[in-house]
Parts: structure tokens; sequence; C-alpha cells
């Protein structure tokens, strides 16, 4: 027998229970959760301005490479990181795209463009064994790729086990593209019975091309505008089926260029996301930054475009990552991300150290050969700011070149000046054996001499032109030359003449700085109509730097690269010594006092 309490207890779990139940029971109508659509994902791995770097390693000193942050290089450490991710994503659509610079900038580099060119020897380039290992899907071409003439390009892209794109380079007659503008990939996202996803991938190369290497593609090529180019092929991928557009480009995203506005912009990355409808993503590069992540909205549609740059030399992979969903037979995005992985985590590919090994052990003994002995150190530590012989090394070689080339000919009674950059600011003559990586450290571009004529106004403009390198700092103030140069101005950028002598005053505003222009060895002042011969490398005559007055016909143009002609010297000599050619012209000074 129960109580009357416990029976309405009883009565209370029960009714709350048929409650509980009764929906389910009466089939009454629930709120039903709300579907969740399928997901499925896509990674794309990015590099981008490798120039030259398979192994981590430094040829101009002769040891693993090294740097301030203790960052790594080359395609090896690049390959270890892709293939940790590849394994990662097992059995998940994984692409790995370059955009650009790769088969210039080291002696590796050069060796198998100079010494033993690929286009006589029939061996395969050292990027291209080492980036056919990592199985690339796409590599854009960078401006650099065209420093050794199309018919070594070609034979590089003919070794590649992928595509090579660059849609804005034109056959120069047809107008038609000159390259592979892009190729549409389809992929598997998943296993057994996954949808296929098409990718577009345009690869878009830089237009100051037909600035930098104008001797290499005049008549043969024509560069257009990038952004136009974009907007030209990117609704064409859509309608062969791309679901998803990325692009490639050898560019940057300041949106300003290093050259006049003769020839479209340089750097146009973020123009393109903004200007060009459909874009999902935009890996690029040439400016050697990195920028792990950052988005650009379309003017027109409101979408974000996912942008990143990798960095330089290997020391950076971009990863971008796509959620996406399929909504009545078509694919939406709806998350992408992107950052940027730190090779210096990771050890070297094996397989891509010894594809390239035999290559690489030929380079190291040829840039240890010893050309020549110096009789002091030379530095270029401080070339930046001070007259330095290491410097002045550079222009007594061009000067003694073109006065040899120009004497008993028309131009023979013109004085000879000369043009040289601080490329390094590490670069050592040691006392004592001098090599081949010692020379190439000072010269680390693979610049050709040219010469031109120009009269005296027009030096004064051009070193005042250079002089814009320094920041402005008056009478007094205190100098650090750590901070001496506007950040804007890269050491490549600043010129020191040879020939001449001036002062630079650094009180003074930009375009009033040459306060001081004679003839060496003497107090008359350039006249404004005098006449010069000037040495110059082919990357500034052809307009880099957009250096007033130098664009213009040749006096000299024999092809011959500064660098060899610089080893070619000492190999001659024997013997270096600032004596036979430290000549100091130029300081900096405020209010006429000198700096240092």
């Amino acid at each position: 027998m129960t109580s009357s309490s416990g029976a309405s207890r009883r009565q209370v779990l029960a009714v709350a229970a048929a409650a509980a139940t009764a929906p389910l029971l009466a089939g009454a109508p629930t709120e039903a959760k709300p579907k969740q659509p399928k997901t499925w994902d896509l990674t794309i791995l990015g590099t981008s301005d490798t120039h030259g770097n398979v192994y981590n390693w430094d040829y101009y000193k002769d040891a693993e490479f090294d740097d301030s942050k203790h960052n790594d290089v080359g395609v090896a450490k690049l390959a270890t990181l892709v293939n940790q991710i590849r394994a990662e994503r097992r059995g998940r659509a994984t692409l790995v795209l370059d955009a650009g610079d790769t088969i210039q900038g080291t002696p590796l580099a050069t060796y198998y463009a100079k010494q033993e060119p690929i286009t006589s020897t029939g061996e395969t380039h050292p990027m291209a064994r080492a980036m056919n290992i990592l199985r690339y899907d796409a590599v854009t071409l960078g401006n650099h790729e065209f420093n050794y003439g199309l018919p070594l390009l070609a034979t590089w892209i003919e070794q590649l086990g992928f595509p090579a794109l660059a849609a804005n380079a034109l056959n120069a007659k047809t107008g038609k593209p000159a390259f592979l503008p892009y190729v549409i990939k389809e992929v598997k996202l998943g296993g057994h019975g996954a949808p296929k996803l098409r990718v577009g991938i345009l690869g878009l190369t830089n237009p100051g091309v037909a600035i930098w290497d104008k001797g290499n593609v005049e008549g043969r090529l024509v560069f257009a505008d990038m952004v136009a180019t974009a907007a030209k092929w990117v609704p064409e991928m859509r309608r062969r089926g791309a679901d998803l557009v990325v692009i490639s480009a050898h560019g940057g995203d300041s949106g300003t260029s290093s050259y006049g506005p003769e020839l479209p912009n340089e750097n146009p990355t973020a123009l393109i996301a903004e200007q060009v409808p459909g874009i999902d993503a935009i890996l690029f590069g040439h400016a050697h930054n990195e920028v792990p992540e950052k988005f650009v909205t379309n003017l027109t549609t409101g979408e974000r475009v996912l942008t990143s740059e990798p960095s330089k030399w290997g020391q950076r992979l971009t990863r971008m990552d796509f959620t996406l969903t399929r909504e009545k037979g078509r694919w939406r995005v709806t998350a992408k991300s992107a950052t940027t992985l730190n090779t210096n985590t990771v050890v070297e590919d094996p397989a891509v150290l010894a594809a390239v090994r035999g290559q690489h052990t030929k380079t190291v003994e040829y840039v240890n050969r010893v050309v020549a002995q110096s009789s002091v150190e030379l530095s270029a530590a401080e070339s930046r700011y001070k007259d330095t012989p290491i410097l002045d090394f550079i222009n007594h070689v061009q000067t003694e070149v073109v006065t040899e080339a120009l004497a008993g000919g028309e131009y023979a009674g013109l004085p000879v000046l000369s043009i040289a950059a601080p490329f390094s600011r590490t670069a050592v003559f040691p006392q004592g054996d001098v090599r081949i990586r010692d020379v190439a450290g000072l010269y680390v571009y693979d610049n050709t001499l040219e010469a031109v004529v120009l009269t005296g106004a027009e030096v004064k403009a051009y070193l005042e032109y250079s002089a814009k390198y320094f920041v402005t700092l008056p009478a007094g103030a205190p100098v650090n030359p750590e901070t001496i140069s506007d950040p804007a101005v890269p050491d490549y950028n600043y010129d020191v003449f040879s020939g001449v002598d001036y002062d630079i005053d650094i009180a003074k505003p930009v375009g009033q700085r040459i306060t001081r222009l004679v003839l060496a060895g003497t107090d008359t002042p350039v006249a404004a109509d005098a006449r010069f011969v000037v040495a110059v490398n082919n990357y500034r005559r052809s307009g880099g730097g957009n250096f007033p007055g130098i664009v213009k016909p040749q006096v000299y143009n024999a092809q011959q690269e500064i660098r060899q002609l610089l080893i070619d010297w000492a190999q001659a000599k024997g013997v270096i010594d600032p004596a036979d050619f430290f000549v100091p012209n130029w300081k900096l000074v405020r209010d006429g006092v000198p700096v240092f």
C-alpha cells in the first residue's frame, strides 16, 4: 500500500514524461536544427623570389647561410615544409605555386648561365632539378628570368616538369601571349567519390622587364599592364570552368614603381585585387617582403581577395587555406586564410640536395679560386657614406675598359666618368688571397657595362637625384651611419661617380645638395655644357631607378658582364692595391664641413 503523496509524485512524473515524448509519439512538428552544408578544403602553398638558392648556403662566405634573424634559405628547405604539409593533408588537395625570380641571384645560378650555360651543355639547370623534385604545379616568370636572354629562358622552361606562366608577356609582332597565360588544374577534394574542383592559375610577370632587360627583349617581347591583363583573362578562366581563381603575380603591392610612368605599374598587386572582379587569392613576389596575410576588398563586388608574399630566397613558405561548400552545383568559398612558415624550423630535403649536389660542389670550387692578392683589407661597410677604395675599384675597372674601347674614335677626347653603387654592406677583400667569391660578393648583380655621353648639367642632375638617398640632417645634429639614409631608397639606388670631385650637403633639401662639382683634381667648376663619357651598368642605363638623363643611346656596349671584368682585371694584375686606383673625390658635408 502506498501513500497518497507518493502516488501524486508518480502522477506528476508520468505527466512530465508524457509531455516530453508527446510530440514524437503524436507526430507533432519539431524545430529541427538546420542541416549544415558539407564542406571541403583546399591548401595552396606558395614560394617566390628563390633567386637561385637551393642549398642553405652563402657562396660569398663559403659557409652555411645565416643572417641577423637566423633565417635559412633554399628550395631544399622549402621542399621539407611542402612535403610535411602534403603528408599532413594526405588524400586532400594541395597545390604548390611560385611567383617568379628563380634562375638568377646566386653564383650557382650564374655558373649555369655563364660559365657552363645550359644552352650549350644540355645540362639541366639546378633550379629545374630542385623544383622538379618538389613537384610544383606552376611557376610564374619573374623579371630576372629574362636576365640571360630568351634562349636560356626557353631551355629552362623546357626542363621543367610543370607550366611556366606569363600572361602579359606578348610577342612584339603578333601581340599574342609569348608564354602560357594560365592553367586550370582539376583537383579532387578528398577520397573516393569526392567532388572535383577546377582551380584557375593566372601568371603575371613584371612589365619592368622592358626596361631592365631591354637588350634581351626589345623588338621581341612587349609587356602589357598587369591589371589590364588580369581583367582580360580572369573572366576567360571563369568562362572556361574555373571554380576558384588564383593569380601568381611577380609584382609587389605598393602601387609604386622604381621607374618612371612610361611603363605599366611595377607593383600593382593590391590594384589588381581592387579592380578585377572574380579573383579569390593572389600569391605575389618581387618586393622581397613578408606578407603573411592581407585582404584587399574588390571595389566592384565587395569580395575580399586574399593576398600573401613569402619573403625571398626560400626563407618563407606561404600557406593559403580555403574552405568550400557546394550549392546548386556551384562551388562557394566560405572561409580563407593565409600565413607564412619559416624554413629555419626544418632540415633540408635530402632528395633535393642529392639532385643538385654535383652542381653545388662545382660552384663552390669555382668561387673559391684565388684571382689576386690584396695588399690590404678592403671593406664595403662604409661605402654608402664615405668614399672607399673598394667602390673605386669598380669605377676604376669600368673607366679603364671604356677608355680603351673608345681610344682613337669619335669620343676619345672626352673625359670618362664612371658610376657605381654600394650593392653590398658586407663585401670584403681580405688582405692576401682574394677569391672569385669575394669579387662576386662585391658585385652581386649580373649587369653588363655600357657607356653614354652626358653633359655637365646632366651629371649634376644625376648626382642631385642620387643624393636623395640621404635624410636631411641640419648642421650640429647627431649623425648615425645606420640611419643616415632614407629607408625608402635602397642602397642599389644610390650611385657615386668617379672622374669629377663633388660635395653632398645633407643639411640642404633634396635637389639642392651638390654644392661643389669640379673637374677632377682641380677647382674648375663643371660647365653645364661640358661633355663626358659615363660608364654605367645596363640596369641603370635602361632606366632602372628612374635616374634622369641616363636613358640614351650607348656609345659603348660590348655586352661584357661587370663582375667578370672585375675578376679579369684582378687576375691580370695579380695584386689589388688601392694605390693603383683609389682617388678620394666625394664627401658628405654640412655647410661645407665634412660629416666624417
